[in-house]
């Protein structure tokens, strides 16, 4: 059902010179292991995509391939533009509880077979669609490749898909109709949990209880204002209906959110986990949050509201960031979702961080990712333990854990574009670069970036200020 592509590699291999020999050595590593990863389905050699991990994942996932492929936008859109239309190929059509799929749909995972797990009674057929943010995820790599320079002719033919995406999110992402995004396995045989986080306690309140489903996700809410946003950039730019209807739902969810999901906790003010099925907050501190930061969902002021909260020992003080504060009953260094460490989570979460103006904490969880990769041989694998960093020294291997894995592998490019502080808006003619302040990294130069389907250099000297050759002429450079 998959295979080994054929062709050239979809991304260009750019040549980085750093003063930290971290950053090029990760860079180096992750970007033979992401090419060792590239997968085809049968029949479509020209299909490329990134498979989620070996040794059990190596297969198309949506919301995996979709997080590999936006990481690497710095590289060129053809992998973006491939792995959306994949995905959009096997778009849901119909109602099936059995499969989780719906109109509009993306789906999570495509296996050969069903997938039948013993002894917790989780059966997957080969086609699953239990995914809550695979969806929303797909509209944002859509409006953020096109940003990049995607083509209009590239865009156009996913522009349909793009409309029945936002159905769903109009109709089956909201069952109960309270305006949010959330999820229930109605099959009893599929995945309990639907996020990223989808072990079976990874949804846990303060005091270490369990949520009940429907659960609405924290970071779920802001992946919908952003594709209602980006969605409503692309209707508008292309000259089709719907717009103006996605900018009020958007803010519509703003208000809503702001209203719902604020707690107070032991660290401070925060967003809460989760909603469970009574509505109540899910109280506990966690990684999910720092999701939030550059969907546009938070003002400024909550943005460093939830810059501050990351920033603390107890979610930041190990190689990265826990996937759940100390303070929480039910953190565990060791745990799957629940106090554990994943570098895409913490890219994800250290790019928000940078593109919302908050370069210290962006820094210092760049610094525990190195750290981390120098620790397994410049290979971060899919997760490890969230002990203290002063504690060990070195963080502790998950015995599970897929080793290469695609979101932890294209980290390294999402800490670069941090690092450089890339800003891309070629429809509108602009490139804002906005370095991490205080060169943390040193002197940085990468050769062999893509813009607009343009080889472009940037680099940033002994002082930080950044240096951008090769853009065509009709992109400028706004400096920050």
């Amino acid at each position: 059902m998959v295979a080994a592509p054929a062709g050239p590699l979809p991304w260009s291999r750019p040549e980085v010179t750093a003063g930290d020999h971290r950053l090029t050595r990760l860079l180096e590593r992750s970007l033979d292991d992401l090419q060792a990863l590239r997968l085809t389905e049968a029949g479509d050699p020209d299909g490329t995509f990134i498979g989620a991990g070996v040794p059990w994942f190596l297969t198309l996932f949506g919301r995996d391939s979709l997080w590999a492929a936006r990481m690497m936008l710095p590289l060129g859109t053809d992998l973006a533009a491939s792995t959306l239309r994949v995905l959009a190929r096997r778009q849901g059509t119909r109602d099936d509880p059995a499969s989780g799929e719906a109109p509009g749909k993306i789906m999570h995972e495509l296996r050969r077979h069903e997938f039948h797990l013993a002894g917790n009674g989780l059966r997957l057929p080969a086609a699953y669609y239990g995914t809550v943010d695979a969806t929303m995820l797909w509209v944002i790599l859509l409006h953020e490749a096109w940003r990049w320079g995607l083509p209009p002719e590239r865009v156009e033919p996913l522009l349909p898909h793009l409309e029945a995406a936002l159905g769903w999110l109009a109709e089956s992402a909201d069952p109960d109709g309270d305006g949010f995004v959330e999820y229930r396995d109605t099959s009893g045989r599929g995945l309990s949990n639907q996020g990223w986080k989808d072990s079976g306690d990874a949804v846990r309140f303060h005091d270490g209880r369990r949520a009940t489903a429907p659960i609405a996700l924290v970071e779920v809410q802001g992946y919908a204002y952003q594709a209602a946003v980006g969605g409503a950039d692309l209707l508008e730019a292309f000259g089709r209906p719907g717009a103006q209807r996605w900018r009020e739902h958007a803010a519509r969810l703003a208000e809503r959110f702001r209203a719902a999901f604020w707690v107070d906790g032991p660290l401070g003010a925060h967003p809460a986990l989760a909603l469970d099925a009574a509505k109540r907050p899910v109280d506990s501190l966690t990684s999910n949050i720092g999701h939030l930061l550059g969907t546009g969902l938070l003002t400024a002021a909550e943005s460093a509201q939830v810059a501050a909260v990351l920033a603390t020992p107890e979610m930041s003080g190990g190689f990265g960031l826990r996937t759940m504060s100390t303070t929480d009953a039910g953190f565990s260094p060791l745990s799957y979702h629940c106090g554990s460490i994943w570098a895409h989570d913490t890219a994800i979460v250290l790019s928000g961080l940078a593109e919302t103006g908050h370069g210290a904490p962006a820094a210092r969880l760049a610094d525990g990712l190195l750290g981390a990769a120098e620790a397994f041989g410049y290979r971060l694998p899919e997760l490890y333990g969230g002990d203290e960093r002063t504690l060990l020294g070195r963080p502790v291997p998950y015995p599970a854990a897929c080793s290469p894995q695609a979101w932890s592998a294209a980290a390294s490019v999402a800490i670069l574009r941090a690092v450089l502080g890339l800003h891309p808006d070629v429809p509108n003619g602009r490139l804002e670069v906005r370095p991490l302040p205080g060169l943390p990294f040193g002197p940085v130069t990468a050769r062999g970036l893509r813009i607009a389907g343009a080889t472009i250099d940037v680099s940033l000297d002994a002082t930080g200020t950044a240096k951008v050759s090769g853009l065509p002429a009709d992109i400028a450079v706004v400096a920050a």
